[in-house]
């Protein structure tokens, strides 16, 4: 009987799914083939991150000219502040933030996505004794915040559909 049961919710449950609106992820369905990256450090991880988002039908130009969408870095901001300490002073949370700051444009300078900045920030306890395992786990939630910005700014991308 359980058997019986199991295969009809297996065979139900697909049009089920489909009906609600589930569907799986799929790339983002740009508007621009080619896009530069501007204003970015050397070696950003807000940009490396993006590179990885865009999917593959963008290339990433070096020279805006050859671009059809310029992405200008206004602001990358990392942040860490000291949220609540004990009874003696010592720290026992840090809030790790991420600030970024962008605009997006043709190479003649057209607005297509005003000026906008995003901001996440993560809460870690902290233990003075394990100061080195914290350092790791605040590195790799700044990893996880550049990876969600990047989708964030990417999904905006999306929204563009002239230039």
């Amino acid at each position: 009987m359980k058997r019986r049961t199991l295969l009809a919710a297996t065979v139900a449950l697909p049009p089920l799914l489909g009906g609600c609106g589930f569907a799986l992820r799929r790339p983002p369905a740009l508007a621009f083939e080619r896009l530069a990256l501007v204003g970015f450090a050397p070696r950003s991880p807000v940009a490396a991150a993006l590179r990885r988002a865009l999917p593959d039908t963008v290339t990433v130009t070096e020279a805006p000219q050859q671009a059809q969408v310029v992405l200008e870095a206004l602001r990358e901001v990392r942040d860490k502040t000291f949220v609540a300490t004990g009874s003696v002073g010592q720290v026992r949370e840090i809030s790790v933030r991420l600030f970024f700051g962008f605009r997006l444009s043709t190479p003649a300078g057209k607005p297509l996505i005003v000026p906008a900045e995003l901001g996440l920030s993560r809460d870690v306890s902290y233990n003075e004794t394990y100061a080195l395992a914290k350092e790791l786990e605040q590195n790799e939630l700044y990893r996880a915040m550049e990876e969600d910005i990047a989708q964030q700014v990417v999904r905006r991308l999306e929204a563009v559909r002239e230039f």
